[in-house]
């Protein structure tokens, strides 16, 4: 590593962000509701798929069931779906077809409390 001083700033780097990225895990298993839970867990998703192009239009594939995204999260397959449901009684998701329809971001970020900072998506210059 001595020998090649970028490489060595770009894994540590890696390992600043993942420890973020933990911390903000903690901090939703640990303190957020249910509801906050998913909806900051909806949010990651899509701004993650949208860097890489697989998210657009605040639409998603979510390749998971309910029951799998309860194990995800912590919660029961019966918690996960009551929580969908107030998610999209809010008019703040719509979940069909493992896709992901996000009606109103601004206000599902909001509830999570998310925000993009701890993903550390700034493009700098060498």
């Amino acid at each position: 590593m001595g020998g090649s001083p970028h490489l060595t700033r770009m894994l540590w780097l890696s390992t600043t962000i993942d420890a973020s990225i933990q911390r903000t895990w903690i901090t939703c298993l640990g303190r957020r509701s249910a509801k906050q839970h998913l909806a900051h867990i909806i949010c990651e998703l899509y701004v993650r798929l949208e860097i890489v192009g697989l998210a657009s239009d605040q639409t998603f594939a979510i390749p998971l069931t309910q029951a799998e995204l309860g194990d995800v999260l912590g919660l029961s397959v019966v918690h996960v779906n009551r929580t969908l449901q107030e998610l999209r009684a809010k008019d703040l998701v719509s979940w069909k077809d493992r896709r992901i329809v996000i009606l109103d971001f601004q206000r599902l970020a909001l509830l999570a409390d998310f925000d993009t900072t701890y993903l550390n998506l700034f493009h700098e210059p060498r």
